[in-house]
């Protein structure tokens, strides 16, 4: 486990699927067939939203998430972004990575405040 946390990449990567069942959750309760449910999820899952999402609310995070997230944003990825600016992928990256975080330490709870402030509010 301290591999993952030392590494930001895979954090972000875990983060990735922990905002998809996030995500799923939400819009399960919203929508009644798979269709529906597809197309309103995409409003959340994109590198696009997450980085809309986290801009400007960087103090929302604890200064422990705001850490990961800088270690994150700044990862040196062998990927790189196909239909977005750089700056936004990586924004979105070092968002992922605190959503990844989150869930090793076990604090689900507060992905789901994460989730609720940074998409709702």
């Amino acid at each position: 486990m301290q591999e993952m946390i030392d590494s930001p990449l895979l954090l972000a990567y875990l983060g990735d699927a922990v905002m998809e069942v996030l995500v799923r959750r939400y819009v399960i309760g919203k929508k009644t067939n798979s269709a529906d449910c597809n197309v309103l999820a995409l409003q959340f899952v994109t590198a696009k939203s997450q980085s809309e999402a986290i801009k400007g609310k960087i103090e929302l995070l604890t200064e422990e998430e705001q850490a990961i997230f800088t270690r994150g944003k700044n990862a040196k990825s062998n990927s790189g972004p196909r239909n977005i600016d750089p700056y936004s992928y990586r924004l979105a990256t070092g968002l992922e990575a605190v959503f990844g975080y989150n869930e090793l330490k076990g604090n689900r709870s507060r992905n789901e405040e994460l989730f609720e402030l940074l998409f709702f509010h």
